[in-house]
Parts: C-alpha cells; structure tokens; sequence
C-alpha cells in the first residue's frame, strides 16, 4: 500500500501543480496499516517467546513411555531449518530464481571463505547458548527461567560498550542495577517447602540450571554483539549470514550429537522420542530469530521490553496453573516487577538529547 501511495504520488509530481492529492482516506490506511504491523509483530513476539520456553519446558518435563529427544538433536533440527528458512527468504528477495539464488550462495559464502570463517566463533556460541537453554529448562521452572534469562540485557550492554566503543546514558545504567537487583531477588531462596511437583522436578539440581542460564547469557551477550559488528562492517544480506550462521551451527551440533550422544543415538537413532511437542520447540527455536528481526524493523525498542514484560507474566501464570511446577512467593514477585521495570527503562530514549546513545 505505502509503495503504490508512493507511486501514484511520483506520478502525479510528474503532471502540473494543479493535479488533485491523494485520497484523503490513503495516508490513514498507510498510517493504520503499518500500525497493524508494528503491533501483530509483537504480538508475534510475545506467543513466539512465551510458546518456546513453555514448550520446552514442558516437553523437557514430560513423562512418556518412550525415551526422551536428545536435546543436542533438537538444536541441530533447528539450524537445519533456520537455513532453509533463510534459503527460501533469499529465494524470494531475488524473485523466486534459482540461478539467482545459487549464485548470491556461491559468491557470499563460498567464493569469500575469510569472511565466511568470521562466522564461526558467533556460531559455536550459539550453539552452546542452545543446548545451555536445554539444560536450564530441564533445571528450572518456565518463570524462573524467564526472569533469570533477561540477565542477557546486561551482558550485552557490557560487550556493546566493550567491542562497540558505545556509551551508555543514566537510564541504561540505572536500568542495569536495577535489573541485576530484581534476578539476585528472583534467585533468593524460599523458607517455604516447595510444592511435590517442585520436589520431583528440582531433582536435576536447580544449580545446574541457574549456572546454565548466566552461561548463556554471557554467550548470548557476546556473540550477539560479535554478530553485529560483522554486520556493520559488511554488506551481505542478514538472511544470507544466518544461512552462514546456520551451516557452522549444524557443524557444531552435529559434532555435539556425536561427541555426547553418539552411543544413544547408535542404539535408537537420532530422532529418538520425537513427536508433535518436540518438532513444535524445533520450529520455534528455528524461527525465533525471524520472529526478532521483524519487531526490529516495524517496532520499537520500547515495544520490544513491553512484550518481554507481558512473556514473562504469561510464562509465570502459565507454569503456575497449567505446568504446576511454580509457587511464586512475595521476593519473586518484588524481583519480577523489577526485572519487567528494568526492561522498560532500557529501551527508554528521553526526547532532549543532541547525541543519543543506545546498547
């Protein structure tokens, strides 16, 4: 709609001044329809974030007759399909030609293996970051995880000021305090005794899942800023350096599956235990990153902590009622409201400011 608003406007630029406006009912549709976008894109968001860690969470939990997915499996089933996803988008950005597409391929990745191999370090990250989310979930409940997980703020904001040489303003910084403040009363323990479904669950020691958990958020920190200076630097298409991205991550699965699972995987093949829960966390992990680059583009920074704030209220209520494994008390309560409180006023820019500054 906004590029035939624009055509038709460039067209009548064209004729004498005296030609007619647009329809006075366009610039509101444009306006309405880009509005829509910004807010079904976090509305997207929200289910995407909320739907991955309750279902993986919950198929992490799940008592079946058979033996459980390998997690290592899952993470390489979705660098699989996170790079034909990307495949199909730059199939499309080319106008649906194969000729096309073999040869942005075959330049961007194989005929530049240096800028190729940059890839590799974000990439093993991410794949430990992956399998790290695994082994938390299996550790913690939806809630705990959530809340804990947006440590992930900090550590990025640290390596942006780090690698980036950006600069953070008194917002951001009373932001961060805050934040840390609200996962340290997250994290508290409770004198109260926890609930049987608690008791059973919090077998695998909710230590591993914490440490898991602050792993993967100084990973996730890192190679996500790593990831974005290689952006700046280059030209290349982003779904382009996700298929890059991808093809490295399925290399270190692989060698994951292997490596810690290759005597499970002999005996009852690779996608062992799978069925609709587990293929559902796959096609959620895999799409996660598509899911951000679109609230990236249509929305705002604020608007992003606003859908983290309502995931991590769903996520609790959620694990509360229908997962049974959660019993939120008063400190948990104060820490979640202090994290979603951070969240916001990360993303907050004051309107007076000659040079602004963001992490």
């Amino acid at each position: 709609m906004a590029r035939s608003l624009h055509a038709w406007m460039k067209s009548k630029s064209d004729l004498s001044p005296l030609a007619s406006p647009p329809p006075a009912g366009w610039a509101s549709l444009v306006s309405m329809t880009s509005g829509q976008l910004k807010y079904a894109s976090l509305g997207v968001l929200v289910l995407q974030t909320t739907s991955l860690v309750l279902t993986m969470r919950y198929s992490r939990t799940l008592q079946g007759d058979g033996p459980r997915y390998l997690a290592s499996s899952a993470v390489v089933s979705a660098e699989l399909l996170k790079i034909l996803t990307c495949a199909l988008l730059v199939f499309k950005e080319h106008s649906y030609s194969l000729r096309a597409l073999n040869r942005v391929l075959t330049e961007e990745i194989f005929n530049k293996p240096m800028e190729t191999l940059k890839l590799a370090i974000p990439s093993g990250i991410y794949t430990l970051q992956n399998n790290l989310l695994y082994v938390a979930l299996s550790n913690l409940d939806a809630a705990t995880y959530q809340v804990t997980y947006q440590l992930k703020i900090l550590t990025t904001a640290l390596f942006s000021v780090s690698m980036l040489g950006r600069r953070l303003g008194v917002y951001q910084w009373l932001s961060l305090l805050i934040l840390m403040a609200g996962v340290a009363l997250v994290q508290w323990p409770s004198d109260f005794p926890a609930i049987p479904q608690q008791k059973e669950l919090s077998a695998g020691s909710q230590l591993v899942g914490v440490v898991a958990v602050l792993v993967a958020c100084c990973s996730s920190g890192f190679a996500g800023v790593y990831f974005e200076k290689i952006l700046k630097e280059t030209k290349q298409s982003v779904w382009v350096r996700n298929i890059q991205l991808g093809l490295f991550g399925l290399v270190f699965g692989l060698m994951g599956v292997f490596v810690y699972d290759g005597e499970r995987v002999k005996e009852s093949g690779m996608f062992q235990g799978y069925n609709g829960i587990t293929w559902l966390v796959v096609a959620l992990q895999a799409l996660g990153g598509l899911v951000i680059a679109a609230v990236i583009k249509y929305a705002d920074n604020i608007l992003k902590g606003f859908a983290t704030s309502l995931s991590i209220i769903l996520s609790t209520l959620i694990s509360y009622f229908w997962l049974q494994d959660f019993d939120p008390t008063s400190v948990f309560f104060v820490g979640a409201v202090l994290v979603i409180i951070a969240t916001f006023l990360y993303g907050y820019e004051p309107k007076p400011s000659s040079n602004p500054s963001r992490a």
